[in-house]
């Protein structure tokens, strides 16, 4: 199904990055800290969602008497001192390596902070292979619906030429918005339940993606 397309955009965490169960341990250790309720992985893909303050309010978190702010880095420190940790998705260089053999662009769409999204990709060896590496210019995760714009305008691609790779709902509405077509994977941050309701097509791993 690749060959069809001009440019594959990828999003970076729960798609090529593998930080399900970081994400998890880090969030529950802000609950426990507020005596509120902990997730596993399964609990915390059905309550996921971006922009992520509403995620925490979906979990007691209350903001009329602590900040967003405050609480997302908190987070977002302990993350980035442990983000080597997490590794890349079983698959995830051969599909590139051959999306690249085809002679099909990628780039990388993401709600990370820019400064680190270019040090992740760089630590995994994965920087030669997209030609554009897009990320946020603070750490708080909201939508990427600007940036996927931008990028679309920037490649030039006409309608139905770009393929965008995801694993959320909002990745999905992202796609719906900027005009490229749509694939879900099913082992990231939100459930295979939940991500068919859109109506989109849902993999469970990368694999199927190279399937003709």
């Amino acid at each position: 199904m690749i060959e069809k397309y001009k440019h594959v955009i990828w999003y970076w965490n729960g798609t090529i990055i593998n930080d399900l169960d970081l994400c998890v341990e880090l969030i529950n250790g802000l609950l426990i800290e507020r005596r509120l309720k902990t997730l596993t992985a399964e609990s915390y893909r059905e309550v996921f969602t971006i922009p992520v303050k509403n995620y925490y309010a979906k979990l007691g978190f209350d903001f009329s008497k602590e900040s967003f702010e405050i609480v997302g880095k908190q987070w977002m420190t302990e993350y980035e001192r442990r983000k080597f940790e997490c590794g890349l998705y079983d698959g995830v260089k051969n599909v590139l390596q051959k999306i690249n053999q085809l002679g099909i662009g990628l780039s990388i769409l993401s709600a990370y902070s820019q400064h680190t999204l270019d040090e992740m990709v760089e630590y995994h060896g994965l920087t030669n292979y997209f030609t554009h590496i897009v990320g946020l210019d603070n750490i708080y995760a909201a939508s990427k619906l600007h940036l996927g714009k931008d990028l679309m305008k920037r490649l030039g691609n006409g309608k139905g030429e770009t393929l965008l790779i995801g694993d959320t709902e909002h990745d999905y509405e992202v796609a719906c918005e900027i005009g490229a077509y749509c694939v879900l994977i099913a082992n990231g941050h939100q459930s295979k339940k939940k991500l068919e309701k859109l109506g989109a097509i849902v993999f469970p791993t990368l694999d199927p993606l190279l399937d003709r």
